[in-house]
């Protein structure tokens, strides 16, 4: 009785919000995505929705087929893409999530000669799964995910592929900029920008100030690299961002790189995926590739 298109109705009216959106999207009329959910119902012998107002508010069941429709289809429509990219010899699209905001720039680096090498696979990079990737890889909504903090869970990966290490990044006039390494109480009274991530997941706080118990003064957040930078430049505040990726912008902004604490913190980034997707050419060649880069770095 539950067909596909029933499942695919349910999800574009949870994302569109009203049946003549959802239709419109699924090259429908109105009257036969209706008459589609109202077979079904009489079927199921439940609603799926009720009226409220000029809206659709979903019943318990339909909550539940919503849910459904989120877990299922996109693990079918992965299914069918790399059966269409099986058949036409490893041709597709290499889906990137980002958990990592600076890795973006690393990544830049790995995207040029793997474009050249797999001309017939393009990369998407999506960004709005920058610190909640891990769902997003499990739910077939990304190929691969960029982070420094990987969550090893049965059916995932993690390859590591760049060694690095977290500095703080000051303006080239601050008084701490001639350090050889700070102490975490040295920024008791700064300003701390960072990009907007739970506390709890920022190394500088986990393994430079809260085993010290200290802390910065005030915690700002920015969510671009370079806003960030310039923000530090003008002496507004100080961040942590990996070494290299500060060496890189000390060339044309005011910004140099100190070692937090004697022996720093050292820092890998890994590129996870799903086990099931182990035998898919252009996506391990795609982390090989990432890999030599990060020996050569």
């Amino acid at each position: 009785m539950l067909e596909r298109i029933h499942l695919m109705i349910l999800r574009a009216v949870e994302q569109r919000g009203s049946l003549t959106a959802a239709a419109e999207s699924l090259h429908l009329t109105q009257s036969a995505l209706s008459h589609a959910i109202r077979k079904l119902e009489g079927q199921l012998g439940v609603e799926v929705w009720t009226r409220d107002g000029r809206s659709l508010r979903p019943t318990q069941a339909g909550l539940y087929l919503q849910g459904l429709a989120n877990r299922l289809l996109p693990q079918l429509e992965h299914a069918e893409r790399l059966m269409a990219q099986y058949a036409e010899g490893q041709r597709g699209t290499l889906r990137i999530g980002m958990e990592c905001a600076p890795c973006y720039a690393w990544l830049l680096k790995v995207v040029a000669p793997y474009l050249a090498a797999w001309p017939d696979v393009d990369v998407d990079v999506k960004q709005r799964f920058q610190f909640g990737g891990i769902k997003a890889i499990e739910g077939w909504e990304i190929d691969v995910l960029v982070t420094p903090d990987p969550l090893f869970k049965p059916g995932l990966r993690f390859v590591p592929v760049f060694d690095y290490e977290q500095v703080l990044v000051l303006a080239k006039d601050h008084p701490l900029a001639g350090r050889a390494f700070v102490e975490p109480c040295d920024l008791a009274d700064e300003v701390l920008i960072t990009y907007p991530v739970d506390i709890d997941r920022l190394d500088i706080y986990n393994q430079f100030f809260l085993p010290a118990g200290c802390a910065p003064r005030q915690r700002k957040t920015i969510e671009t690299t370079d806003i960030l930078l310039q923000m530090v430049a003008s002496g507004r505040g100080v961040a942590a961002l990996p070494r290299w990726l500060v060496e890189e912008y000390s060339a044309r902004m005011p910004v140099v790189p100190v070692r937090l604490g004697p022996n720093g913190i050292p820092k890998q980034i890994f590129l996870g995926t799903r086990e099931d997707d182990a035998a898919i050419g252009y996506l391990d060649a795609f982390i090989a590739m990432a890999a030599g880069l990060g020996d050569n770095a």
